[in-house]
């Protein structure tokens, strides 16, 4: 019901709907309810799609469930309940494509990515999607997890993709670097970026949690985030070093500026840019909708008496 082309469609359009002000966004909120037990919730409205609704996550035990509640605006009627790991998935992954259609160099063609897991497949395979990607360098701690990504990512995507010993050897020499980590500690170093590079850091969404250290911020010629108000709550990449003034939140500019044209995303071959994503529920409305059309078409799933 959904690709990955599909997604980079509904971010990009969502992102544009925001910018002539026909859609709205609201921040992640938490529940609490003890060790490794929460509850989060994301609230959103398209106006130019006609739909709203939410978009909710539950852990416990370990174990992540995934919903988006779709609703038509019109009739406020509820359209469809959609499991949404996968969904979610290839709209992160969507939302780095457009990212780096807008920030990278356009002949960017390597990428370094540390993090092989299930995030780090959608990232890979969105950028291949917008820039002549040749080659790829992916490193995790754990030998086995980075050779089977790299095996199954050269076979999937066509492309070089090979294992390396170290998040630096990842990273150098690469056109785009990814982190797509739950390290609780940075894995990229500022010293290691060039001229030119795009960073997309994708992984961690905690006001304690950063996978980026304050020289690859402050290296930066320009930073952008998905949403603001939501980084400022839960980016801590970024909420660490602006709390010491190594960076100002007027410096940032947010993903639908770049999309839109308002903001030049790079005005030089050799800026370095950073695009810090957390996720937005416009993107798992904007994609459930597709979902939600084309199972009605084709008469896949499970209809409920209203």
């Amino acid at each position: 019901m959904l690709s990955i082309d599909d997604a980079i469609v509904a971010v990009d359009e969502s992102l544009m709907h925001r910018a002539h002000a026909l859609a709205a966004n609201n921040p992640r909120e938490r529940a609490v309810g003890g060790p490794d037990v929460y509850v989060n919730t994301m609230l959103g409205i398209d106006h130019a799609l006609g739909v709203h609704g939410f978009k909710t996550y539950t852990v416990a035990s370990g174990v992540f469930r995934f919903f988006v509640y779709l609703y038509d605006s019109a009739t406020s009627g509820l359209l469809a309940i959609v499991e949404a790991n996968k969904l979610g998935q290839l709209r992160t992954g969507a939302a780095t494509g457009v990212a780096t259609r807008e920030m990278a160099n356009a002949d960017a063609s390597e990428v370094g990515i540390i993090g092989s897991g299930f995030q780090a497949r959608s990232q890979l395979e969105a950028v291949t999607k917008v820039r002549p990607v040749r080659r790829a360098r992916v490193y995790s701690p754990t030998r086995e997890h980075r050779e089977s990504y790299a095996h199954e990512m050269s076979h999937e995507l066509g492309i070089d993709v090979a294992p390396v010993d170290s998040a630096k050897a990842a990273v150098e020499g690469a056109d785009i670097a990814i982190t797509v980590t739950s390290s609780r500690e940075p894995v990229l170093n500022g010293e290691w970026l060039e001229p030119g590079m795009h960073v997309v850091a994708a992984g961690g969404a905690d006001p304690y949690v950063r996978e980026i250290d304050d020289l690859t911020v402050q290296r930066a010629d320009l930073i952008v985030v998905d949403d603001k108000a939501q980084a400022q709550i839960e980016a801590g990449e970024l909420m660490m070093p602006s709390g010491r003034g190594l960076v100002l939140w007027e410096q940032m500019r947010e993903l639908w500026q770049i999309v839109s044209g308002e903001v030049t995303a790079r005005t030089a071959p050799g800026d370095i840019t950073l695009f810090k994503s957390l996720g937005m529920t416009l993107w798992d409305i904007a994609a459930a909708k597709i979902v939600y059309d084309r199972a009605v078409e084709t008469g896949v799933g499970r209809s409920l008496p209203e």
